[in-house]
């Protein structure tokens, strides 16, 4: 391979070529700095057999690269973990490393982190400092006693060891004493983490009778150990024993047809199960639900069945329920007894007779069923039969106990003139049922009608009255009697109706129905007619909107704040209705010196929820605050409404000011150009007009600002001025405004150089290592390390320098040189040459 050296020099075209050669770099003392983010990292407590893990910071705060040549930790609990092998830091970069502690015994633990590097203030060190927690074990509960367990049988109870502390607690032994007793689901040995428990089930299994005593014993690292567990219990024979309850059962007075029930409940009060092999019963009517044999009964639970009696024919009637068990009491008797009693029904009155009852309407009568026997009457069903005739007030099924009665209520509601006939019909456990009572009626009718039944009187400004005329009208066949007629609802009312007004059958009277809105919005109310007819009171619907007009203004005040004498403001109030009515403005004035309003006409409408604009023009003539108002006058409620105006009359100024006095572009090449930035405002309280842009000095161009542009007061825009030198050598000019402010015309200098740009010569010379070389090429380029597109050799040179000419002033060029041998073969590149052109 051939390595080549490039020897540089940067001329211009005045001076003589002349070379330098690159020198060695010497090496200087570090200037990197370490600083931890702790200087003590503190673990706290932890638990013993436990790790946990901390992180350590490290930045280097000085101007060098930092290299960590080792990392060292103390103590024998404390280890570094991920980030700690030597590395190098770089200026303001950083690096954590991770420091663990596993503490081996409990008490205090403290070590140190030692960073050796080549950093000014090597080495860097940080105290560590934890605690080591002792493990505990709380077991629960402490003492078991199992009770009494039959001999062959088991008692279980469970137990819970609990870790209190903050290291692991490991179990490794359990030691059980006493006869019987032994321990299940708990494999050994076991580590329990802080915080955290383990159950396992304590057992007694008696062999004997008798009481026992024993205990487990656990050995482990907690604190305390052994810990131990206090066990008893006694161990009993097995028996059983079966009762009842009740232990007879009495049904009293049932009725033929009935069934009378008790609950009973069987409990084996022994310590063993009880299987009942046979249950049987005596007496006519009696029997067992609920209750078949085999059934195991556990000891000291129960089971419940259901005795009935069911009586067929009246008297007194025993039996008996005979339970069969291997209970110590083998066989269980439970008496029986009961009455079998006959119900007997009858009405009062027998039969019910309405009269006259108007069609529309309807007529009840209380009917009375007693019960005359000496058992409980049960009423399974009652139904009316024939046109408008029903029956309420009994919910079925009814038991009527004997001598006692129940009421309901027969009703009659005629739909047609003319007789009706029915009849109700009673289902019952008495003899002869069903019971059959007679209904009889007859139906009359009177109808009134109203025409319209309901009205809607629409929209009814406020203050003013809407009126319907209302026909009542009598369908039916007799006279109607009006009783009284009143009106419902804020703004309704009745005129020409009254009561004791008859009305004949077909005939006809009229009345009035009104709406007088008090206030705007939709109001519902009614008319209510009371009379004889059968569909009274007779209610007429009514509706109706009460509409207002509402007018506002928006702004409801207008500050114009300070306008220069002989200058106008204006602002544009908006007056909108949002009422219900047409607004209608009759009247509209304006006081207070200088102002006025335009674009309002009166009179003018604005229909609902419309508006219309209009303007208020403040021109002061003289200085100083002035205050008036707007008077509108309208059929609005709030008129006149008020507008309230004020402004400040001030003497009007106008001054152009520029951002600076003096644009310097300083040296501009030949042939290039520089822009830079300036802004022009208006510090007077008045308006400005720029009537001439002018700018003077050879190569200087303006931007940005316009004959005929106009700056409100306050008002900034930017404009740029660009230096473009035409030839070499010093410029000046300034930028000037003619406008009508009071320092008019407005001046900014302009100064600048033009420079003429020159080229110049890179000389470049090279030692070659190779033997055989045949020549050399040599390449540019524009950017450090490549691409190096410009190849400024046609052909392989056989001198070891070459100048490249015409080269531009401010910028850098690259080469590079390869040798190619007799058979054109060509190197790798040398290494890089720089040339920097002033």
């Amino acid at each position: 391979m051939i390595v080549l050296a490039v020897i540089i020099a940067i001329l211009g075209l005045s001076s003589c070529t002349a070379y330098t050669s690159a020198k060695t770099p010497t090496k200087t003392a570090n200037s990197g700095m370490l600083s931890a983010n702790l200087t003590t990292v503190s673990f706290g407590t932890v638990g013993v057999g436990k790790t946990t893990t901390q992180s350590v910071t490290v930045t280097n705060t000085g101007t060098s690269v930092v290299t960590i040549d080792q990392t060292a930790v103390t103590g024998a609990s404390f280890t570094t973990g991920v980030g700690s092998p030597a590395a190098s830091i770089a200026p303001g970069q950083s690096k954590t490393i991770q420091i663990q502690f596993a503490p081996l015994s409990p008490g205090s633990a403290a070590g140190g982190l030692t960073l050796i590097s080549d950093a000014s203030n090597s080495p860097l060190t940080v105290e560590l400092v934890g605690m080591g927690g002792q493990p505990g074990l709380a077991i629960s509960p402490t003492t078991v006693n199992f009770g009494n367990v039959i001999v062959g049988q088991s008692g279980t109870q469970a137990i819970t060891l609990m870790n209190t502390s903050t290291g692991n607690v490991v179990v490794n032994l359990a030691t059980v004493s006493g006869t019987g007793f032994g321990i299940s689901n708990l494999t050994l040995p076991a580590t329990i983490s802080a915080g955290q428990s383990l159950s396992f089930n304590a057992q007694f299994t008696p062999a004997a009778t008798g009481a026992g005593t024993g205990s487990i014993s656990f050995t482990d690292n907690a604190a305390g150990s052994p810990q131990a567990i206090i066990l008893s219990g006694s161990g009993v024979t097995q028996s059983s024993t079966l009762s009842a309850n009740p232990a007879s059962a009495a049904f009293g007075t049932v009725a033929v047809g009935g069934t009378g029930t008790q609950t009973i409940t069987l409990t084996n009060s022994g310590n063993a199960s009880t299987t009942i092999s046979g249950v049987t019963t005596t007496g006519a009517g009696f029997n067992v639900t609920g209750l078949t044999a085999p059934l195991v009964i556990p000891a000291g639970q129960g089971a419940t069945f259901t005795a009935q009696f069911a009586p067929a024919t009246a008297g007194s009637a025993a039996g008996n329920i005979t339970i069969a068990s291997n209970a110590s009491n083998a066989t269980l008797s439970i008496t029986l007894s009961g009455t079998a009693g006959q119900a007997q029904l009858s009405a009062n009155p027998a039969n019910v007779s309405f009269g006259n009852v108007g069609v529309g309407s309807s007529s009840p009568k209380s009917v009375i069923l007693q019960n005359t026997g000496n058992a409980p009457l049960t009423i399974t069903q009652a139904n009316a039969s024939g046109a408008g005739f029903s029956l309420s007030g009994l919910s079925m099924p009814v038991t009527i106990s004997a001598g006692n009665s129940a009421t309901f209520t027969a009703t009659f509601a005629p739909t047609a003139t003319g007789s009706a006939s029915g009849s109700i019909s009673v289902t019952s456990n008495a003899p002869g049922s069903p019971m059959t009572i007679p209904l009889s009626g007859a139906g009359v009718q009177a109808q009134l009608n109203a025409n319209p039944a309901s009205f809607n009187f629409g929209s009814v400004q406020v203050g003013s009255t809407g009126s319907e005329t209302i026909t009542l009208t009598n369908t039916g066949t007799a006279n109607v009697s009006i009783t009284q007629a009143s009106a419902t609802g804020t703004g309704f009312s009745v005129n020409g109706l009254s009561a004791g007004v008859t009305i004949a059958a077909g005939q006809s009277a009229t009345f009035t129905a009104q709406f007088a809105p008090t206030t705007s919005g939709s109001a519902s109310g009614s008319i209510s007619v009371a009379s004889n007819a059968p569909n009274s009171p007779l209610t007429i619907v009514l509706s109706g909107t009460g509409s207002q007009a509402q007018l506002g203004a928006v702004p409801g005040t207008a500050a114009f704040g300070n306008v220069s004498t002989g200058s106008s403001n204006s602002q544009t109030i908006s007056l909108t209705n949002n009422g219900t009515a047409s607004v209608v403005i009759s009247q509209a004035t304006v006081s207070g010196a200088g102002f006025t309003i335009t674009g309002l006409g009166t009179p003018l409408t604005i229909p609902t929820g419309s508006h219309v604009t209009f303007n208020v023009v403040f021109t002061p003539t003289v200085g100083g605050s002035v205050t008036g108002s707007v008077s509108l006058t309208s059929n609005a409620p709030s008129s006149p409404l008020m507008i309230t105006l004020s402004g400040t009359g001030v003497a009007g100024t106008r001054l152009l000011t520029f951002s600076t006095s003096n644009l310097s572009f300083g040296s501009v090449n030949v042939g290039s150009n520089n822009s830079l930035s300036a802004s022009l405002t208006n510090t007077g309280n008045s308006s400005v007009t720029i009537s001439a842009v002018n700018i003077s000095g050879a190569g200087f161009t303006v931007s940005g600002v316009s004959s005929s542009e106009t700056l409100t007061a306050g008002q900034s825009i930017p404009l740029t001025v660009q230096f473009a030198p035409a030839a070499a050598g010093a410029v000046s000019g300034n930028v000037s405004l003619t406008s009508n402010a009071t320092n008019s015309p407005t001046a900014m200098s302009l100064s600048g150089t033009g420079a003429q740009q020159s080229t110049h010569t890179v000389g470049l010379a090279w030692t070659d290592s190779a033997t055989t070389v045949a020549g050399y090429n040599v390449y540019r380029g524009m950017s450090p390390n490549g691409p190096y597109a410009s190849k400024l050799t046609p052909s392989p040179i056989s001198s070891a320098q070459f100048t490249d000419t015409g080269l531009q002033s401010g910028l850098t060029y690259y080469y590079v040189v390869t040798a190619v041998d007799s058979n054109g073969v060509e190197s790798a590149y040398s290494n890089q040459a720089t040339a920097l052109i002033p």
